[in-house]
This record gives C-alpha cells, structure tokens and sequence, in this order.
C-alpha cells in the first residue's frame, strides 16, 4: 500500500462555473463564546468565510437586505440561523483579478425544519436559457 500512488491518483481539479445553492447557516454555533459588542461584525465575516469555503471565491459580495437581516436585532443578538442564497457569478470587470465572485444572498423562510443544501432550480433555468440563446448568436 502507497499512499504517494494515491496522491497521483486524485481527480484533477474541476473548472469552476456559475451555480447557486441555498444553505442554511447555524450563527448561532459560530458565534458561540464571542463577545457581545463584536457579534453582528463577527456574524458577517462567518458568512463570509462559509461563502469562500463552499464556492472557492475570494471575492465574495454580501447582500444588503442580508445585512439589514443581521443587523436587525442589534449588535449583540443576532438571529440563531439564516437561510441563504449563495451564487458563483463570472466576474465581468476588465481589471478583476479573479474570475468569479460569490454574491450572499438573503432567503427568507418560515421554518427550518428538513431544509438541507439545495441547488436554485429557478436560477438554472434561467441560466440554461439565457445560455442557450448566447450560443445561437
């Protein structure tokens, strides 16, 4: 048994390409033990780390109505979880020095109960679409 063989056999890394996943994150656990002044500033950043972390995008954009949903209940009690929206777009600046960035959206639920990952359906078909009529021009 080599474990140098494995390596070598890892896939090669995929291509990124646009995709939108709604996730729901638990703030509660990844503010545990902070401080109360610093929770909602702290709560943005989580946010923002998961995003990196899920869609391998440095450049990730944070939502308005997401951070007016942070921010609602003050600096120090934020809300124990948040369902969002978390979309790879292509970055079409000239002079972006990454390809992609993640925009955070805010998904506004009435319970959490038995919601896991879920790819955006409306959202594919809308990109399906408008893909399909780029490529006929």
């Amino acid at each position: 048994f080599n474990t140098t063989q494995m390596v070598k056999e890892r896939k090669e890394k995929k291509e990124l390409a646009p995709v939108t996943r709604d996730y729901t994150l638990n703030l509660h656990k990844r503010l545990h033990k902070i401080q109360f002044k610093k929770r909602a500033p702290r709560a943005i950043r989580e946010i923002q780390r998961f995003a990196q972390k899920s869609m391998y995008t440095k450049d990730v954009r944070i939502d308005k109505e997401l951070n007016s949903f942070i921010w609602s209940k003050g600096i120090r009690n934020i809300p124990r979880k948040v369902r969002v929206r978390i979309s790879r777009k292509q970055n079409e600046e000239d002079d972006a020095k990454e390809q992609f960035y993640s925009l955070v959206q805010f998904v506004e639920v009435e319970s959490f109960s038995g919601m896991g990952t879920e790819i955006a359906k409306n959202q594919i078909l809308i990109f399906q679409i408008s893909h399909i009529s780029l490529q006929k021009k």
